[in-house]
């Protein structure tokens, strides 16, 4: 009894003392750290440090704790049985503390692009093509951090280790196993890299897929989210988009023409009405001051029909456009040349009577 209270009296506190005093010195350290990068983005217009001290603060945290705790192991009186066990908890855990750790600073990376480059611009071509690449080489960091962290937790067991060795002689095999099972899957990541590397699509492109007009919201590395219109969602494989056409709006730019049929009466004052096309696009905001013109593009048995072409800085300023200029055309035709409209002309002969 006396030799066990001895051995809790000095051992035991010494061992408490020393992890007290670890865990102070890393909650320590971490708060200096983040001071001193407080500190730092006050004096600097860059948000890569705000970014590190909003996104790092838990990951950072354990980090210093753990590595202040493996120092001060040495120093600490604990069983031989125990030893072990408690090095390859702390190995785990500061393995899942720096896959964390990198996994939070794709975050700060992303608030960096998205500060540099801003897709609500109105010339966002550059900033979509950044965003696009960076989305889909974050989603791939992240892949490889968590696999590359599973497979360091696993060799930390000796037992797992001795199966791995004693698999590698049979690799090849079931690499070819896995790889003929796995064909769809891998061939479907290769494509969100290819994509991720020739940009047939970038993030908030216009698009019409499976006859759905949209708006690309989000781009994984294995499928494609469009918004549609009217707020459904479209989920796509990313394959798709590199084994069947589509239609890409905003490719090169997002200007676009859009156009507005008419069908009049051959009656109608083509000038007049060419004129009112012209002076609505005037008149209005979402026209971008490039095309605004009307042309006869066809002609039938009662009536002609009539093309108007106006021309926006995006798609959906250019809907809007063409649904105002079809409506007050309308208006214009009905107030001001009524006789333009549709009609239905009949010739009525009068017959004579003819006397016996």
């Amino acid at each position: 009894m006396a030799t066990f209270n001895s051995y809790f009296s000095n051992e035991t506190i010494r061992t408490l003392v020393i992890l007290g005093l670890c865990l102070l010195m890393g909650v320590v350290l971490h708060f200096v750290f983040i001071y001193f990068l407080k500190r730092v983005s006050k004096r600097t217009e860059t948000i890569l440090d705000d970014a590190a001290a909003r996104y790092c603060r838990g990951p950072l945290l354990l980090f210093f704790v753990l590595f202040m705790i493996y120092i001060g192991l040495p120093l600490m009186v604990i069983p031989g049985r125990f030893k072990p066990i408690l090095r390859q908890s702390l190995s785990i855990t500061l393995i899942v503390a720096v896959a964390w750790l990198i996994i939070r600073f794709t975050k700060v990376f992303w608030d960096v692009v998205h500060h540099r480059f801003d897709v609500g611009a109105t010339d966002n071509l550059r900033a979509r093509k950044v965003h696009t690449q960076y989305n889909i080489l974050s989603k791939m960091i992240i892949v490889a951090t968590m696999v590359i962290a599973f497979a360091s937790i696993l060799m930390t067991f000796d037992s797992v280790r001795r199966i791995g060795a004693g698999l590698l002689a049979s690799a090849g095999v079931l690499g070819v196993i896995v790889g003929f099972s796995a064909q769809k899957s891998l061939a479907t990541l290769f494509a969100g890299i290819q994509v991720a590397l020739t940009q047939p699509i970038r993030l908030d492109d216009v698009v019409i897929v499976e006859g759905e007009w949209g708006r690309i919201e989000e781009i994984t590395l294995t499928y494609v989210v469009v918004k549609i219109w009217d707020q459904r969602r479209l989920i796509v494989p990313i394959s798709h988009f590199l084994e069947k056409p589509f239609q890409n709006w905003t490719r090169v730019s997002a200007e676009i023409l859009g156009t507005v049929f008419l069908r009049v009466d051959v009656m109608v004052p083509i000038e007049a009405i060419r004129a009112e096309v012209v002076r609505l696009c005037e008149q209005d905001d979402r026209w971008d001051g490039r095309v605004a013109g009307l042309v006869m593009t066809d002609v039938g048995e009662r009536t002609v029909e009539l093309r108007a072409l106006v021309s926006a800085a995006d798609a959906s300023k250019a809907w809007d456009l063409r649904c105002e200029v079809r409506e007050k055309m309308v208006e214009f035709i009905k107030s001001k040349y009524p006789e333009a409209l549709p009609r239905f002309r009949a010739e009525i002969k009068k017959v004579s009577k003819v006397s016996n």
